[in-house]
């Protein structure tokens, strides 16, 4: 059994990480899942936003009974300085619906969890309102579920839009299990051009931080063994 579970969103956001990894489909209560196993830890993509993110940290959970619980994947910079691509361990995960905060005793500074994808503004007033360095959907989920069973837990995510990006709203293709509903928005972005350059950019962006994550993962979860630390050099606000 692997001793890590890796919890993340889409497939994209990890896709040279487990190209090569085995995949099975499995099923818990009453959800259809499919996870990419290696050798000392196990990845899920559960789909987007905390609730989908909750019942994927579960399903792992109970079918593979990890030590530790890992949130990782895509995050907004909410400081300019952040660059497409930096990858970094958040100290605490704050749940901005209720405020709580997890301290994962590992990393530094702080990642916001909020329930939709954040935009320039609503960014600005997070960074202001919790002192957070990156918003993400599903964090606080994965940190949530990992202290109900008495896991390790550490959110390992890299920016994939800065600070002054754009966001389109996906909101209205994204399902209620929290799967991108990908074809949809391509026919909607196809119909307005004025969206095909924000597009195309944040298109490059994903594929770079994809690639850094992946990257950093395999180097820190496979070749250190499963029961070190990730540790970042670079880390810090």
């Amino acid at each position: 059994m692997p001793d890590i579970a890796l919890i993340a969103a889409l497939e994209r956001e990890v896709r040279p990480l487990v190209r090569s990894w085995q995949r099975i489909d499995r099923e818990q209560a009453g959800h259809r899942f499919r996870f990419f196993e290696a050798e000392n830890c196990v990845l899920v993509c559960g789909g987007m936003g905390p609730e989908a993110a909750r019942r994927a940290a579960e399903a792992a959970t109970v079918l593979y009974a990890p030590k530790a619980l890992y949130s990782v994947g895509f995050a907004g910079a909410l400081n300019a300085t952040l660059r497409v691509g930096r990858v970094m361990e958040s100290r605490y995960v704050v749940d901005a619906g209720d405020g709580s905060r997890v301290d994962a005793h590992a990393g530094s500074g702080t990642l916001v969890s909020f329930a939709s994808v954040a935009g320039r503004e609503q960014k600005i007033k997070l960074a202001s309102a919790y002192g957070a360095q990156a918003v993400d959907m599903e964090a606080a989920a994965v940190a949530r579920a990992a202290e109900a069973h008495g896991l390790r837990f550490a959110a390992v995510k890299v920016i994939s839009d800065e600070l002054g990006f754009p966001m389109p709203d996906i909101a209205p293709f994204t399902a209620a299990d929290g799967r991108f509903r990908e074809p949809a928005f391509v026919i909607h972005a196809a119909l307005r051009p004025w969206l095909w350059p924000p597009l195309i950019r944040l298109a490059r962006n994903s594929v770079e931080a994809s690639r850094a994550l992946s990257e950093h993962l395999a180097a820190a979860l496979l070749t250190r063994g499963a029961d070190s630390r990730i540790l970042l050099a670079k880390d810090g606000p």
